[in-house]
C-alpha cells in the first residue's frame, strides 16, 4: 500500500507520524523499551501520536521490533506459533545511543535523530530508511483507517526473494505484494500460500509477525527500499541474520518451525482420479492394472473430490453409487503395495448429512446475528468448520479417523483460502486476521491426527494453502496450473519462491491441471515432476495416465520414476537434512552458489539437494538454455562431463534433460528402481564424480536413520575412500574413470562399465584406496 506521491508529498488525506527522536530507553527484563516522538530534540511536545517500541531477541540472530501506537485492542488476535528460547539480549550504551546484540546479529540505535541499523558479524545488513531525517517506523493515518509502516534500505544489487508461493517474477524487486489468501490459480499475483517473510542476497531475512493483510512495496513506493505496512495500531517485525541465505533459512525455521519428516513412500509416484472425471471402482482398477502391466512403478493412489456424492462435500463417505465396497477396494489396493490418499476440505455442504450435526453443535462459523455463515460458492449452502472451537476440532478429526481406520493413509487438504471476514469465531478471534491464519489451524488439525494415528514421521498432507509455520505440515503443491509450458515455468518459479520462504518440499500437477496437455508438454513436465521432491499425476476434466497421451509418454514416466526410486538413498538423506535444518530439498541456485552472480536470478533451474542440478526443458523442440556454476559437471544420464562457469545451450529428446552432478560428489544410488521404500543399504552403489580434493556424504535408511558415512580424498593420483558404518554388497563406481591401479581393499577385479570403473568394497575394511 502506498502512502506517498513521490518524495515530497503524501497522498491526499494521509498523515504520517515517524520515529524522529527516542526520548527514553530502558531495559525491562528481556527486552529494551524505547519511547519515541515524531518531533526533534529541541521541541517540547505533549499529546500524540507517539510510538512505544520494544526490542527483544526471541532466538539467537533474531532481533524483534514491536512498535505500538494504541495498545488497548480488545479482540483476540491469532498468533503464529513461534519456537522461542531464552536468548540473551545484550544491550550496551554508547554516546547518543545503544547497541542490541543477539548471537552474531546486532542492532545499532541512535536516539536523536533516531536511527536503526542492522549488522551481522560487524557487516552492515540493512537499516530503517529515513525521510526528511525521520526514521521510517511510522504510524500513518489514512482515509481507510490507521496503519503502521516500516521501510528498510536495500543496497545496490540487492535482491528480494520469498513471500510465499508467488507466480510473479522470481526476484521481487519492483513488485507490490499483499498477504491475502485467495484461490486464483497460478497465472496472477494472487497466491494460495502467503508467507510474510522475505530474504535477500545480502545475508538476512525479515519476518512480519502478523496474519493481517501485510502490504509490501518492494522498490516500488521508494525504489531503494522494502516497505511493509499493516492495518491497525501495531507493527511487529523481526530481522533475521545469517550471513548467507541457507543460514537465514535455518534461523527462520528454527523460529517458525522445521518441516516434519515426510515418510519415504510419499516420494514415489502419485496417480489421481483427476477432478471432474467420471470414475468408479472399475476405473480405478483399470488405472492400477494399466500401470502394472506397463511396468510403471506406482506408489500412491489418490481419490479426488467425487469419491463423495456431489454437493455433499464433505460427508467423508465413499459414494455408494460409485463404490459399492469401498473398504474392500482400499484393502485390495493396499495389498498391491499402494498407499491411499483422499481429497477433503474444511467446508460442509448443506446437503451433507453432517451439516445439521455441525450446525446444532456450534461447529461452524457464524454470522454476527448468530446464524450459520453460508454461501453457495463451491458447495451449495456450505458452512465452514470453526477450528477455534476445541469440540469442532475433535469432531472433524473423528470423521477423518474413521477413514484412517478403513485404510486411508493421508489427506489432500484442499482449499482454506476463501475464508470470510464478516463472521464470528467461537473464541472471539478477529475474523479479518483469521482470514490468512485459518489454513494453519485446518492443516494442523489434520496433521496432528495423522501423527497420532500413524506415528511420528509417518504423517503427510497434500496441502494447497499455507501461512507462516505451515511448513511443519508437509507436503504442499502448487494449485491449479494450466496445461502448457508457460504454466510449467510459472509453477517452478513459484515453487522456488515457496522454498525460499521456509518450506522444504513442494509438488505440482504434472502436465497441468486445467485442460489437457499435448503429448510433448506431458513428457517434458513428467521429467520435471519426477525430479521434484514430490510427484503427482493429476488433472481437472481428463485422466493423466500416460498411455492416453502416447506410447513415448509411458516410456518417459517409466524411466524417470525408476530413476527417482534408485535415487532414494540420496533424496531421503537430503530430506532428513531439510527436516533437521530447514534448508529446502528443492533449492534455488542462489542457495548453493551465493557468490556466483548469475545464480541470483535463475528461476528455470534448481538444485535437488546439494549435488544435483535440474534444468527442465520448456520447449517441444528440446532446446534449453541453462547456467552451470564453476567446476566440472557430469550429466547423470549421459555421463558427459561439462566445464562450468558459463551458459550452455543444448537440445534434448524427451528421455533426457540437463541433470548435472556437481564435482566432488559421492552420490548414493540404490539397487531398487521400482520402490521408494526398500533397504537402501542392500546393493548400494556410491557414484564418485570428478574428485579434485575431498568429498563426503551420509546415507540414511527409509526411517531416516544414518547407516553409512563416506569420505573420499584425493592426493595427486591417489584416492582414499573411508567408511563409517556398513552396507551389504557396497560398490564404488568411479564415473568417467577408465582404469585404476594399485587398488587396495576391494573384492575381485575392477569392472569396466560404460559409466566408469566399478569396484566391490571389502565389507571388512573401513577404507580403500587406488590410483588413477
Amino acid at each position: 500500500m502506498k502512502f506517498t506521491k513521490g518524495y515530497w508529498l503524501n497522498k491526499p488525506g494521509v498523515q504520517n507520524f515517524d520515529c524522529v527522536q527516542i526520548r527514553e530507553a530502558r531495559v525491562e527484563d528481556d527486552r529494551l523499551y524505547l519511547y519515541s516522538v515524531p518531533y526533534p530534540q529541541d521541541e517540547r511536545g505533549m499529546g500524540g501520536p507517539v510510538l512505544e517500541i520494544f526490542i527483544s531477541a526471541p532466538r539467537p540472530d533474531v532481533i524483534r521490533t514491536e512498535a505500538w501506537h494504541f495498545m488497548g485492542g480488545a479482540q483476540k488476535v491469532p498468533q503464529f506459533e513461534l519456537e522461542t528460547v531464552d536468548a540473551p539480549l545484550q544491550v550496551e550504551e554508547f554516546d547518543g545511543g545503544l547497541t542490541v546484540t543477539s548471537g552474531r546479529t546486532q542492532l545499532r540505535i541512535t536516539k536523536s535523530p533516531a536511527s536503526f541499523s542492522y549488522f551481522y558479524d560487524g557487516k552492515p545488513l540493512t537499516k530503517v530508511g529515513d525521510r526528511f531525517g525521520h526514521s521510517m517506523i511510522s504510524y500513518v493515518q489514512t482515509p481507510e483507517g490507521p496503519f503502521m509502516r516500516a521501510q528498510l534500505d536495500l543496497d545496490i544489487g540487492e535482491n528480494i526473494y520469498g513471500l510465499g508461493e508467488r507466480f510473479t517474477p522470481f526476484v521481487k524487486n519492483g513488485q507490490i505484494v499483499d498477504m491475502w489468501q485467495e484461490d486464483g490459480g497460478t497465472c496472477s499475483e494472487i497466491s494460495y500460500k502467503n508467507i510474510p517473510f522475505y530474504l535477500t542476497n545480502r545475508g538476512y531475512g525479515v519476518f512480519v509477525n502478523s496474519s493481517a493483510q501485510v502490504s509490501y512495496e518492494l522498490c516500488s513506493e521508494v525504489v531503494t527500499r522494502a516497505q511493509f505496512s499493516v492495518p491497525g495500531e501495531k507493527l511487529d517485525f523481526m530481522v533475521i541474520g545469517g550471513g548467507d541465505a541457507k543460514t537465514v533459512l535455518q534461523n527462520y525455521t528454527a523460529l517458525t518451525g522445521r518441516p516434519a519428516l515426510p515418510p519415504a513412500w510419499t516420494f514415489g509416484l502419485w496417480l489421481s482420479t483427476s477432478f471432474t472425471t467420471n470414475y468408479d471402482e472399475e476405473t480405478v482398477s483399470q488405472f492400477v492394472n494399466g500401470m502394472a502391466n506397463r511396468d510403471l512403478p506406482l506408489h500412491v493412489f489418490h481419490f479426488d473430490c467425487y469419491w463423495m456424492a456431489e454437493n455433499e462435500w464433505c460427508n467423508f463417505k465413499f459414494d455408494p453409487k460409485m463404490f459399492q465396497d469401498a473398504p474392500g477396494l482400499l484393502k485390495r489396493l493396499k495389498e498391491r503395495g499402494l498407499k491411499i490418499c483422499v481429497w477433503i476440505n474444511s467446508y460442509i455442504g448443506q446437503k451433507s448429512p453432517l451439516f445439521k450435526e455441525a450446525m446444532e453443535n456450534g461447529y461452524l462459523l457464524k454470522r454476527p446475528d448468530g446464524s450459520v455463515w453460508q454461501w453457495d460458492l463451491w458447495q451449495a449452502g456450505m458452512g465452514l468448520v470453526d477450528f477455534t472451537n476445541p469440540q469442532a476440532w475433535k469432531w472433524y478429526q473423528g470423521k477423518l479417523r474413521a477413514l484412517l481406520d478403513m485404510g486411508v493413509d493421508c489427506f489432500k487438504t484442499d482449499f482454506g483460502e476463501r475464508i470470510p471476514t464478516d463472521c464470528v469465531y467461537y473464541d472471539g478471534s478477529d475474523p479479518v486476521l483469521m482470514h490468512n491464519y485459518y489454513t494453519y489451524l485446518y492443516n494442523k488439525c489434520v496433521f496432528e491426527l495423522l501423527e497420532e494415528h500413524k506415528g511420528k514421521n509417518e504423517a503427510c498432507l497434500f496441502a494447497r494453502s499455507a501461512t507462516a509455520g505451515g511448513q511443519k505440515f508437509p507436503v504442499h503443491w502448487g494449485g491449479d496450473c494450466s496445461s502448457n509450458y508457460l504454466s510449467m515455468s510459472e509453477s517452478l518459479r513459484a515453487g522456488l519462491s515457496l522454498c525460499l520462504s521456509g518450506f522444504g518440499f513442494w509438488s505440482h500437477d504434472i502436465s497441468g491441471f486445467e485442460g489437457t496437455a499435448p503429448a510433448d508438454v506431458y513428457k517434458r513436465w513428467a521429467a520435471f515432476g519426477l525430479l521434484s521432491t514430490h510427484s503427482r499425476l493429476h488433472g481437472s476434466n481428463s485422466y493423466r495416465v500416460p498411455w492416453l497421451f502416447d506410447e513415448e509418454s509411458v516410456d518417459v514416466v517409466r524411466q524417470f520414476t525408476k530413476l527417482k526410486c534408485s535415487l532414494m538413498p540420496y533424496l531421503y538423506t537430503g530430506t532428513v537434512e531439510t527436516h533437521e535444518t530447514g534448508v529446502p530439498l528443492m533449492r534455488a541456485m542462489l542457495l548453493e552458489f551465493p557468490e556466483d552472480i548469475p545464480c541470483a536470478g535463475l528461476d528455470r533451474q534448481y538444485m535437488l539437494g546439494g549435488s544435483l542440478l535440474v534444468a527442465p526443458v520448456f520447449t517441444k523442440s528440446g532446446d534449453v538454455d541453462y547456467y552451470l556454476p564453476q567446476g566440472r559437471w557430469t550429466n547423470l544420464l549421459s555421463n558427459q562431463v561439462v566445464e562450468g562457469g558459463r551458459w550452455l545451450h543444448e537440445v534434448h529428446g524427451f528421455m533426457s534433460l540437463p541433470l548435472m552432478v556437481r564435482e566432488n560428489t559421492i552420490l548414493p544410488v540404490g539397487a531398487n528402481d521400482h520402490d521408494v521404500e526398500y533397504d537402501y543399504s542392500d546393493g548400494l552403489t556410491l557414484h564418485l564424480f570428478e574428485l579434485t580434493g575431498e568429498a563426503s556424504c551420509d546415507v540414511v535408511d527409509m526411517r531416516g536413520e544414518k547407516f553409512l558415512s563416506v569420505t573420499a580424498k584425493r592426493e595427486g593420483d591417489k584416492i582414499t575412500v573411508s567408511f563409517e558404518g556398513k552396507a551389504a554388497g557396497l560398490k564404488l563406481l568411479l564415473r568417467n574413470v577408465d582404469a585404476i591401479h594399485s587398488a587396495n581393499g576391494f573384492v575381485g577385479e575392477a569392472e569396466a562399465t560404460p559409466l566408469g570403473t566399478l569396484l566391490q568394497v571389502n565389507p571388512q575394511l573401513q577404507s580403500v584406496s587406488f590410483h588413477i
